[in-house]
């Protein structure tokens, strides 16, 4: 089964540039990883602090590598979420039927 993540990102107010260029490397190149099968990113037109991200990969090994590479240490960890007042992930598996 796959794993289904869903992230929302609040950013801290004045952070919205900064959380929106982290995420303008960081999809590019999660999308590359070999585990991940999608990885979008969005960010709300009536709240402009409010990031969401929708990301499947293979399995929970993939999720794990996925915080290993360096785009998401530099981009997400070190840049996007000092950035944030808040992060929420919701992790789903797929029903293969």
């Amino acid at each position: 089964m796959a794993v289904v993540l869903s992230a929302t990102w609040i950013a801290k107010p004045g952070e919205e540039a900064t959380v929106l260029e982290a995420l303008t490397h960081l999809a590019p190149a999660s999308r590359e990883e070999p585990g991940n099968l999608y990885y979008q990113a969005y960010q709300s037109p009536e709240e402009p602090n409010i990031f969401r991200i929708f990301e499947i990969y293979v399995d929970q090994d993939a999720v794990t590598a996925h915080t290993q590479y360096d785009h998401f240490v530099t981009w997400a960890a070190g840049q996007a979420i000092p950035a944030l007042e808040e992060r929420k992930r919701d992790f789903f598996e797929t029903l293969d039927f």
